[in-house]
């Protein structure tokens, strides 16, 4: 097996995490390149990995039932959000002014 490239969709697992690796492939019958995902189990061993990351799996031996990729390193972490907190958002409230004007009709 080789190296591949996906994002994790779910990390909800002590020291494993989800994966999903898309593939294109072109399909003679339809004449048209058609998207296939597969979802891979892989361990984490410093749950480092959150929802949305872009991850390289490694093959590695057996690890348990489903699970027989390693996360080796992490291409990209996702931008979680973070709601303001009520403090700045009260502060900023008043300063921020209604772009619509009140008309006189």
């Amino acid at each position: 097996m080789k190296q591949v490239v996906g994002m994790v969709v779910s990390n909800k697992m002590q020291k494993s995490v989800v994966v999903a690796v898309d593939r294109l492939f072109f399909h003679k019958l339809y004449n048209r390149y058609v998207k296939r995902t597969s979802k891979f189990m892989a361990h984490d061993e410093q749950n480092n990995c959150n929802i949305g990351d872009r991850v390289r799996l490694d093959p590695s031996r057996p690890l348990s039932k489903r699970k027989h990729w390693v996360v080796a390193e992490i291409l990209k972490k996702a931008r979680i959000y973070q709601p303001p907190s009520p403090s700045s958002a009260a502060a900023g409230s008043n300063t921020i002014q209604s772009p619509i004007s009140p008309s006189s009709s």
